[in-house]
């Protein structure tokens, strides 16, 4: 994919106009003390590719909902992980912004705290609830069945938003909104040998097993290096879970371990900013002895960016409230939903960090 494809939004029907005009206020708090949510209107989500496997996409007749009004709804979100990651916070918000924004009224929410049973219980309860749509950020692609099983049952659609799940779509749920995450990891590793200008030994801070993003952010990067970069040699890849407290402490066995290593493209930006202090710690100077790339997009990271702590940041932008409920309008008006609606993500770098806070979240 060329970068003007990638940045270009396609005018594809009702979900782009609809993101367009609808207000972001989901900017989260972040932890700075100053004013951390960014500048809505630099943050908002712009479509890149809508796409169905096949036909015109799944619609409210044969995915088999009722009709439904969401501004007299009750709708159930299902966060996966605790609210300590940016990431998390900023989704959860935006979610909860545009729900108050169009007028739901109910919205019920709940945290499955990174685990599997939790969140297939708290689905269930949402739908004990009355829950009569539903949007969940998956924790695993893997292991949600019952709760899908139990929507089904109910008739409730299901709206999967930032991991994907092996599932299949417009009938275990409705589509999937997100990020290409295998674009995200060859983005990072671009942006990692002009950085390095293509020779060192990286190490590779993985993300928690199970998901897609894990998996197709690794790819991204691994082919993308083998391909373009031979000189860049891949040394360690080892789990820091996307928590800060894990990144840093794989960061202080690889420098151990591995005292050589030059780079490391982290997964996400807290395992990247866990890795900044293990290395000022060990007497390092991150972004300068050893390279760091990292995905994301949060204020902190892209701090440490404009103060030459970090060499780059691809965003992942965590606020859906708005094509969340802009998709399911257009699926309740009787339109077809793509199987994925893949958005676009920005770059940051040293010519663009400092301008761009902003936008972070």
């Amino acid at each position: 994919m060329t970068l003007p494809q990638r940045f270009r939004t396609l005018s594809v029907a009702c979900i782009v106009a609809a993101t367009a005009t609808l207000a972001l206020s989901g900017c989260a708090k972040s932890e700075t003390t100053d004013n951390a949510g960014g500048d809505s209107s630099q943050g908002a989500q712009t479509v890149q590719t809508p796409t169905a496997s096949t036909g015109p996409g799944c619609t409210l007749t044969t995915y088999g909902a009722p009709k439904l009004d969401l501004e007299n709804a009750v709708v159930g979100f299902s966060q996966s992980e605790k609210e300590a990651n940016p990431f998390r916070i900023a989704e959860t918000q935006s979610i909860k912004d545009e729900a108050a924004r169009i007028g739901v009224k109910k919205l019920l929410t709940t945290n499955a705290q990174s685990q599997l049973s939790k969140q297939i219980s708290d689905i269930q309860d949402m739908l004990a609830q009355g829950a009569q749509f539903l949007i969940i950020a998956p924790l695993n692609s893997d292991g949600l069945e019952p709760a899908f099983q139990a929507a089904a049952a109910k008739k409730v659609p299901v709206l999967t938003i930032d991991r994907k799940v092996n599932a299949t779509a417009c009938k275990d749920y409705l589509a999937f909104l997100g990020s290409d995450f295998v674009e995200q990891g060859k983005r990072a590793a671009d942006a990692m040998i002009k950085a390095t200008g293509g020779k060192g030994k990286v190490a590779i801070l993985l993300g928690s097993s199970g998901n897609s993003v894990t998996t197709d952010r690794t790819k991204g990067f691994v082919d993308q290096v083998k391909a373009t970069a031979p000189g860049l040699e891949i040394v360690a890849q080892q789990t820091g879970e996307f928590a800060r407290d894990k990144g840093q402490q794989v960061m202080e066995q690889l420098i151990q371990s591995k005292p050589d290593i030059t780079a490391v493209y982290a997964e996400n930006d807290e395992m990247a900013l866990g890795a900044v202090t293990a290395l000022k710690a060990a007497g390092k100077a991150p972004g300068k002895d050893v390279k760091i790339v990292s995905i994301d997009g949060t204020r902190n990271a892209v701090q440490a960016l404009a103060n030459g702590e970090l060499n780059a940041v691809i965003e992942s932008n965590p606020r859906f409230g708005p094509l969340a409920f802009a998709t399911a309008q257009k699926f309740y008006s009787g339109e077809g939903i793509p199987e994925d609606v893949i958005i676009s993500d920005r770059s940051y770098d040293p010519t663009n960090a400092k301008a761009s806070l902003g936008g972070a979240y």
